[in-house]
């Protein structure tokens, strides 16, 4: 029952029910990444292409979506990474979640949320001002 209320009221846990009848009746699974989301795609785009969509497995965070999953969902490439046939580009990185949030996140030298200390501010800056 909580698992109906959770579809029917909120879009960041999983799927909607309107997204679950939609996988039911048009929904041909395509795979499924290392983190439990599920890809689907079936019907059509007003452009033609095939519509592709995902289920994540706990909270709808797009940054979850992994780069060769990532491609395949806006249509840079018609290979899913589970087709034996798809290889990653030399380039591509592994898949790091989003750490916006954290204390895992990104904190620039001089950032108020770093321990250290500011660097001094030197001399050689001149702040502008309008001319009157």
């Amino acid at each position: 029952m909580k698992t109906f209320f959770l579809q029917f009221f909120t879009w960041w846990r999983g799927q909607t029910l309107g997204t679950r009848f939609y996988t039911w009746r048009k929904g041909n699974r395509v795979g499924e990444d290392a983190f439990g989301n599920v890809y689907y795609q079936g019907g059509k785009l007003p452009d033609g292409q095939p519509r592709r969509w995902v289920i994540y497995r706990d909270y709808t965070e797009a940054s979850a979506i992994p780069p060769g999953w990532h491609g395949w969902m806006h249509h840079r490439t018609n290979t899913p990474p589970t087709d034996d046939s798809y290889a990653p580009r030399d380039w591509q990185q592994q898949h790091q979640p989003n750490m916006t949030g954290t204390p895992h996140a990104y904190r620039p030298k001089g950032s108020i949320l770093r321990p250290e200390d500011r660097p001094r501010v030197t001399g050689d800056y001149d702040a502008w001002t309008p001319e009157a």
